[in-house]
């Protein structure tokens, strides 16, 4: 039987989660432990299972870098990082181009600097693009760092991003941007609300589709930030 962490409490029913590489067990606080241990050992298939496919998802996660000579994907499209004796870092539309000597943490904290600053001013463009269409007026286009959410709608009007969308093709960029748009007149999801984005895409659903394929891509792709990843090695222009 494999290693667990047992959580009783309050609980009506007992569940077990497997989650980096550690099984967790909750139960009620009044269930016999025998019954709970039986339990257990009922879903010990359903747990080798989850536990290899964990294993394998976080060796992927820690095999991927961004380095010198990676295709990285930009609005559905893939560009290579090159190096350049230059101070400064960007894209120029064929490469995402940086000095060289950076070691690969550093490499993927600037690509994420560009990232941010292409994402800004693209989802701009296209919030103005289709706010005109809909007949909306956001305060304000932002862009943050948000890993489980594509887009946000505040009730003082404005609109988040996260940086990641920039990696997605563009029809389904256009597709949260109008998604967000949609909060201004519906902030919920009620079928109201989907009326609102279907009047603009009929097809929503397919470009909803593949945002989720984008982000089981993501899921195995690790694009967090390393503090102190410019400690020691200095800092450059972008």
């Amino acid at each position: 039987m494999a290693d667990y962490r047992l959580t009783l409490s309050q609980r009506k029913t007992i569940a077990i989660y497997v989650r980096d590489n550690v099984v967790e067990v909750r139960a009620p606080v009044q269930m016999p432990r025998d019954d709970v241990i039986m339990y257990i050992l009922s879903k010990e298939k359903w747990i080798k299972e989850n536990l290899a496919r964990t294993a394998a998802f976080k060796m992927r996660r820690d095999a991927f870098i961004v380095d010198y000579g990676s295709m990285i994907i930009l609005r559905g499209k893939r560009y290579p990082i090159v190096s350049r004796n230059t101070a400064k870092a960007g894209f120029d539309g064929t490469d995402f181009y940086m000095p060289p000597g950076l070691i690969p943490a550093q490499v993927k904290a600037t690509c994420i600097q560009i990232y941010r600053r292409l994402a800004l001013t693209y989802f701009t463009g296209r919030v103005g693009y289709y706010s005109e269409k809909m007949g909306v007026a956001p305060q304000a286009v932002k862009v943050n760092n948000a890993r489980a959410r594509w887009g946000s709608c505040s009730s003082e009007k404005i609109i988040n991003f996260s940086w990641r969308l920039a990696l997605a093709d563009d029809d389904v960029i256009d597709y949260v941007v109008v998604h967000e748009l949609a909060h201004l007149i519906e902030m919920n999801h009620s079928p109201r609300f989907w009326a609102i984005v279907a009047g603009v895409f009929p097809d929503y659903a397919s470009r909803k589709a593949k945002l989720k394929e984008l982000q089981v891509r993501l899921a195995s792709e690790n694009w967090d930030e390393l503090k102190n990843s410019y400690e020691n090695h200095g800092e450059h222009e972008i």
